[in-house]
């Protein structure tokens, strides 16, 4: 039997406690996430917002939440810190040098999940996207991996009626279109004045889909500048992919 941590945290004990009312009973207005945790309604919205933020949550438009997109994603079937420590140096360096936020993804399925993010200093900036799932096909890095799949896997992954693509023959040309140019553009797809290019990070067969992307306000992006930057994400991704390799090399080693 499990028994309660004698120093718990009340706030974080409420919001998994709302978080898997979302996940297994369904909508709920702030009123009745109040009623359900013994909470002011005042609070029961602080931590529905906070679930919110991290995508544990969404609001629909008749104002009640539901689970969000971290609470239905596609399970990932390979641990993410070895990953996410390799990468973080690789990931520090690009935004330095571009003065924009970079990120880590991996996909599964039709979902693009957020590994990590290293956010610039400037006052109008992307923030840390860590921990957030969002659709591949509109993610940048979503869409950089999802053009390494056959026509015929893409059509039978997105044709269903619930993928949330309605124009799949339109989703293909786009894809087609990042296949030939090596990277892809999400300019305003998910978020609006976000603007991102990704890069596909090649592993080797059988691993988890990786790519990267480095995201800006829509403000801030150039026409002009985009060689250059998807020069420098194309170096940071080989990088990533390098510093892989090597440290599978170096497990190989250390277990025969």
């Amino acid at each position: 039997m499990k028994n309660k941590p004698a120093y718990g945290i009340e706030s974080v004990d409420h919001a998994l406690r709302l978080a898997t009312i979302l996940q297994q009973e369904g909508p709920l207005r702030v009123t009745d996430a109040a009623e359900r945790i013994g909470v002011a309604r005042s609070t029961a919205h602080r931590l529905l917002s906070m679930l919110v933020y991290r995508d544990f949550a969404e609001q629909n438009e008749d104002r009640r939440y539901v689970s969000g997109p971290v609470l239905s994603a596609h399970p990932v079937t390979e641990p993410l810190a070895e990953l996410r420590r390799i990468a973080l140096p690789r990931l520090e360096g690009l935004t330095a040098r571009t003065s924009e936020t970079s990120n880590l993804l991996v996909v599964t399925a039709d979902q693009a999940r957020f590994v990590a993010s290293v956010e610039c200093d400037q006052a109008l900036r992307v923030g840390d996207r860590e921990g957030r799932v969002l659709p591949a096909h509109l993610a940048s890095g979503g869409r950089a991996v999802l053009a390494t799949m056959a026509p015929d896997a893409l059509r039978a992954l997105y044709e269903s009626a619930d993928s949330g693509v309605d124009d799949v023959e339109a989703l293909l040309r786009g894809i087609r279109r990042i296949r030939r140019q090596g990277f892809a553009l999400n300019d305003g797809l998910t978020e609006t004045g976000l603007t991102a290019i990704g890069c596909l990070v090649t592993v080797s067969a059988g691993s988890m889909p990786i790519a990267i992307s480095l995201a800006m306000p829509t403000a801030r992006y150039r026409k002009d500048l985009l060689s250059d930057w998807v020069q420098e994400i194309r170096a940071t991704a080989d990088g990533i992919a390098r510093d892989l390799e090597a440290a599978a090399a170096t497990r190989e080693v250390t277990t025969t």
